[in-house]
C-alpha cells in the first residue's frame, strides 16, 4: 500500500509539499526576527491612510493606520516589499533584513490617463482581503468630480449617495444610517465632534472639500476605538499641508468663494494649512431698493487651519482647528446666528518598532443664538453644547498575524438647553434659564486583528463605557400615572462636582470575521453593540438650529443597539469592478421618541416629553463600484425598514419610524473624455417618509376637528433628483498651475421635492381639508472657476 501511495504522482506532490512546508516552518521558527516600520506619505508629505505594505513572497502584509504609520515583523532574510495606494504609483523595494529598520516611503501620484489603470489596480483587492465590512472610504478626488451645489462640492451630500445612508430632506445636513435617527451618527473632524454639520439650514455642509484629505464612514462592524453613537461614525481628516513647497487651491462660484494655501514652515519637517470659504450674496444687499434688504445680512463662512511638526522620527505634533458660522439678520426684526468651533491637539509617539501612541486633546463648541423684535418687545435665546475630550490610543504590532489596539477616552460635556432674556415693553425685562447639565463619559477598549490563516481573519475586542451626571445640576421627579402627561412632583438640586447618577457596566463587544473564498471573493460577518449617552431633542426628522442636545439622566436611560451584518464581496476584471451585498439586523433598547404635540422649546421639564421603548431595523444593501479608467462611479440600492414600539405611543403597538424610507437607489457616474473634459452626474430615488396626517374631519357641538391616520402610516411623495456637471480644464496639465470651469445643474428636470406637507381648511368647503406642499427650489444652476497652483 505504501508503495502504491508513493507511486501516485499527485500524492507524491502533496507529500513533498507538506514536507517542504514543515521544514520551512522549523527553519523560520529558529530564525531571528526583525521589524520594519515607518510612515507612508505622498510626494507632498501627506500621510496616506490605508496604504498597502505587502511581502508577495510570504503572501503577508499590513496597511498604514489612521496616521500613516505601519509596522511588520519578519524573519531575517531578503525581501521584496510592494507599497501601493489607490491612485499612486506602486513602489517595489528590495530589502536585506538583518536588523530593525525604519523605512519611510513616499509614493508618487500616478498619471491621470489610461496608463494609470494598471498602477491603480494594484492593491484594489483591499475590500476582499480586509476584515472590515459595512464601511465606505471616499477620497476627495472622487467627491470633487461630482456635480456641485451652489458651486461647492459637498461631503455630506456625497455620502447620502451611498447604500444605507438617507438624507433627512432637501434642506438638512442630517442623515440616517441603517434605520437610525440623525443624532445616532457621530461626525468627527480630526477627532473633534461636530454637532451640526449644516450651513444655511442644510443647503451645504460645513466641510470645505479643499481642506479635507479623506473620510471613512462606519455603518456596522464598528471597531472598539469608536463609540458614543448607535448607527454610524463619520471620521473626517483634514489635510496636513505640503512639507516641500507652497501650494494653493480655490474657486469663485455663484454665491461662494474659497481659497486654501499650504506649504512648508520648515522644509521636510513642518507645514501649515489655511483654508477659508465665504458666501458673498450679502455684499449686494446694500444696493437693494428694498429698505429691509439693505439692513439685512445673510452669509456663512468657514475657516480651517492646521500646523504640524516632525520633531524626529519618533515624535510628531499637530494642531488643527475649525471655525464656522451662519448669520441671518433681517434688520432689527430677527436674527439667527449659529456655528461650530473645534480645536484638536495631537501627539504621535513611536515607542519602538512595534508600539505606536496617538494622544489627542479636543475641544468642541456648538452654539445657537436667536432673537426677534416686535415694537418695544425683544426676545433673545441662546443654547450650546461644549465638550473637552482626551484620547490615548495605542497600537501594538505583535507580529504579522496580530495587531493589538487599546486605549482610554474621556469626555466632559456641558449642555445648555436654553437661556432666554429680553423685555416685554420699554420698561419690563425678563430673564429665564433652563439649568445647565454636566456629565462625564469614559471608555476603555482593547481589540486584536488576527490572521488565523491566509483565508481566515478575525477582529475581536471589547469596549467598556461609563457615564456620570455631575453637579451643579438638578434632577426632576415625575408622576407618570397619566401616560399623556408627566407631571413634575419634585426637584432635587446638586452641588458643583457632586456625582448624582452613574450608568456603569456598558460592555460593548465587537466581532468581525472574514473568510476568503478565493483571490477575488470573500464572505464577512460582524457584530457590534453600541451605547449612546447623549441625545437630540427635536420634533423634526431634520437637523435644525432650534434643536438641542441633552444627556442621559436618572429619567433617561442610555440607548443601546446590537447589530449583526453579513456580506458577500466579489471583484471582477482584475479588481476593476467591486461589488458587495450586505444584510443587517439591528435592535435597540431604550429607544427614544416624543409624545404627540411635545413641547421642547424652553421647557425645563423637557424630560417629561420623552417616551422610552424599543426599536428595530433591518435591510439589504447592494453596490457595484468602478474606480478605474475613464468611466468611474457606482450604482447602489438598499432596502431597509425601521420600527419603534413605545408603550405610551400608538397604544403600545409597533409603528414605522418617521425616517423609514424603504427603497433607496443611487446612480453616480463620472467620465473623462480626455485630459481636459469631464462630465458627471448622479440620479437618486428614495421612498416617501411616513407621516401622521389628517384623513378626515368631524363636527361636534359646532366645532370642526380633524381625524388623523395611524401614527406614521401615510406616504405621499417619493424623492428623486438628477444632477449634472461639466468640467473643462482651461490649460494643459501642469505641475505648477491648473485652472478649470465647472458648470453644474442641481435638480436638472425641475422636480418639486417637498420639505413639508401642511394642511388647512378649505375656504369654500369648511368641512374639507386641503393639503399643500412646501418645496425649496426646482433647479439650481451654478458656474464655478477653480484654480490649483
Amino acid at each position: 500500500m505504501l508503495q502504491r501511495f508513493l507511486l501516485d504522482n499527485q500524492n507524491m506532490k502533496q507529500l513533498s509539499g507538506a514536507i517542504l512546508f514543515f521544514m520551512l516552518c522549523i527553519h523560520l521558527a529558529g530564525q531571528q526576527k526583525y521589524t520594519i516600520s515607518g510612515y507612508v506619505t505622498d510626494e507632498l508629505g501627506e500621510e496616506l491612510i490605508g496604504a498597502n505594505v505587502l511581502i508577495p513572497a510570504l503572501v503577508k502584509g499590513t496597511i498604514t493606520n489612521t496616521y500613516g504609520f505601519y509596522s511588520i515583523t519578519l524573519p531575517e532574510g531578503e525581501y521584496d516589499l510592494e507599497i501601493s495606494f489607490i491612485g499612486y504609483s506602486a513602489q517595489n523595494i528590495q530589502l536585506a533584513l538583518t536588523s530593525n529598520k525604519r523605512l519611510n516611503i513616499s509614493l508618487i501620484e500616478s498619471a491621470e490617463m489610461i496608463e494609470s489603470v494598471e498602477v491603480v489596480a494594484k492593491g484594489r483587492d483591499v475590500n476582499i482581503r480586509e476584515v472590515e465590512m459595512s464601511t465606505n472610504t471616499l477620497q476627495m478626488k472622487t467627491i470633487q468630480k461630482l456635480p456641485m451645489l451652489l458651486g461647492e462640492t459637498d461631503v455630506i451630500k456625497t455620502i447620502q449617495l451611498l447604500p444605507g445612508v438617507l438624507a433627512s430632506n432637501e434642506v438638512s445636513g442630517g442623515f440616517h444610517v441603517r434605520g437610525g435617527s440623525i443624532d445616532q451618527n457621530l461626525i468627527l473632524l480630526d477627532h473633534a465632534p461636530v454637532y451640526n454639520a449644516s450651513h444655511a439650514v442644510g443647503f451645504l455642509s460645513v466641510f470645505n472639500a479643499d481642506a479635507i484629505k479623506d473620510l471613512k464612514l462606519y455603518k456596522g462592524g464598528i471597531p472598539p476605538e469608536y463609540g458614543g453613537r448607535l448607527s454610524s461614525i463619520l471620521d473626517i481628516y483634514m489635510k496636513e499641508g505640503n512639507k516641500n513647497e507652497f501650494h494653493g487651491a480655490g474657486g469663485v462660484g455663484t454665491i461662494t468663494s474659497r481659497l486654501t494655501i499650504d506649504g512648508p514652515v520648515i522644509p521636510g519637517k513642518a507645514s501649515f494649512l489655511l483654508s477659508g470659504r465665504r458666501t458673498y450674496a450679502d455684499l449686494f444687499l446694500p444696493f437693494s431698493k428694498d429698505s429691509m434688504a439693505r439692513e439685512s445680512d445673510i452669509y456663512f463662512y468657514d475657516l480651517n487651519a492646521k500646523i504640524n511638526y516632525s520633531i524626529n522620527d519618533n515624535n510628531r505634533v499637530f494642531l488643527s482647528g475649525y471655525f464656522g458660522r451662519d448669520v441671518t439678520r433681517f434688520g432689527e426684526l430677527m436674527s439667527m446666528d449659529y456655528g461650530n468651533f473645534t480645536v484638536t491637539a495631537r501627539w504621535n509617539h513611536v515607542f519602538n518598532q512595534r508600539l505606536f501612541l496617538n494622544t489627542s486633546t479636543m475641544y468642541s463648541n456648538y452654539h445657537y443664538d436667536f432673537s426677534f423684535t416686535e415694537g418695544f418687545s425683544n426676545v433673545n435665546w441662546i443654547t450650546y453644547i461644549r465638550d473637552i475630550n482626551q484620547h490615548f490610543d495605542f497600537t501594538y504590532y505583535l507580529n504579522p498575524e496580530n495587531t493589538l489596539k487599546f486605549g482610554a477616552q474621556a469626555i466632559l460635556h456641558n449642555f445648555s438647553p436654553g437661556y432666554v432674556f429680553g423685555q416685554y415693553d420699554d420698561t419690563t425685562k425678563f430673564n429665564y434659564k433652563i439649568p445647565n447639565s454636566y456629565s462625564l463619559e469614559y471608555a476603555f477598549y482593547v481589540s486584536n486583528e488576527q490572521e488565523i490563516t491566509s483565508r481566515l481573519t478575525l477582529l475581536y475586542g471589547i469596549r467598556y463605557s461609563l457615564f456620570q451626571n455631575i453637579g451643579p445640576g438638578q434632577s426632576l421627579v415625575f408622576d407618570k400615572s397619566n401616560p399623556d402627561y408627566y407631571r413634575v412632583t419634585d426637584t432635587i438640586k446638586y452641588n458643583r462636582g457632586e456625582i448624582f447618577n452613574t450608568f456603569a457596566g456598558g460592555f460593548e463587544p465587537r466581532l468581525a470575521v472574514r473568510y476568503a473564498l478565493n483571490n477575488v471573493s470573500s464572505v464577512k460577518a460582524s457584530y457590534n453593540r453600541m451605547y449612546q449617552y447623549i441625545h437630540l431633542a427635536s420634533n423634526s426628522t431634520a437637523t435644525l438650529p432650534l434643536d438641542f442636545w441633552f444627556p442621559s439622566s436618572p429619567n433617561i436611560k442610555p440607548q443601546s443597539a446590537d447589530q449583526i451584518a453579513m456580506g458577500y464581496f466579489r471583484n471582477f476584471k482584475d479588481n476593476m469592478f467591486e461589488t458587495s451585498l450586505e444584510v443587517f439586523y439591528k435592535w435597540n433598547k431604550n429607544a427614544i421618541d416624543f409624545r404627540d404635540h411635545a413641547e421642547l422649546l424652553l421647557n425645563d421639564a423637557y424630560e417629561g416629553e420623552l417616551r422610552i421603548g424599543k426599536g428595530r431595523s433591518y435591510g439589504i444593501e447592494f453596490i457595484v463600484k468602478k474606480q478605474e479608467g475613464k468611466l468611474t462611479g457606482w450604482v447602489s440600492y438598499s432596502f431597509a425598514k425601521s420600527y419603534k414600539k413605545i408603550p405610551e405611543i400608538f397604544e403600545g403597538k409597533e409603528y414605522q419610524a418617521a425616517y423609514d424610507k424603504p427603497h433607496d437607489f443611487a446612480l453616480v457616474l463620472s467620465y473623462d473624455f480626455n485630459e481636459r473634459w469631464n462630465v458627471s452626474g448622479n440620479w437618486v430615488y428614495t421612498s416617501a417618509p411616513p407621516r401622521t396626517m389628517p384623513t378626515g374631519r368631524f363636527e361636534s357641538h359646532g366645532t370642526i376637528a380633524p381625524v388623523y391616520s395611524d401614527r406614521n402610516s401615510v406616504r405621499i411623495f417619493p424623492y428623486h433628483r438628477l444632477d449634472l456637471s461639466v468640467t473643462l480644464r482651461m490649460n494643459k496639465f501642469s505641475n505648477r498651475f491648473n485652472h478649470y470651469i465647472n458648470l453644474s445643474v442641481y435638480n436638472t428636470y425641475l422636480r418639486k421635492n417637498p420639505i413639508m406637507i401642511n394642511f388647512r381648511q378649505d375656504e369654500d368647503e369648511p368641512r374639507a381639508t386641503k393639503s399643500y406642499m412646501i418645496y425649496l427650489y426646482r433647479i439650481v444652476p451654478s458656474l464655478t472657476y477653480i484654480i490649483n497652483f
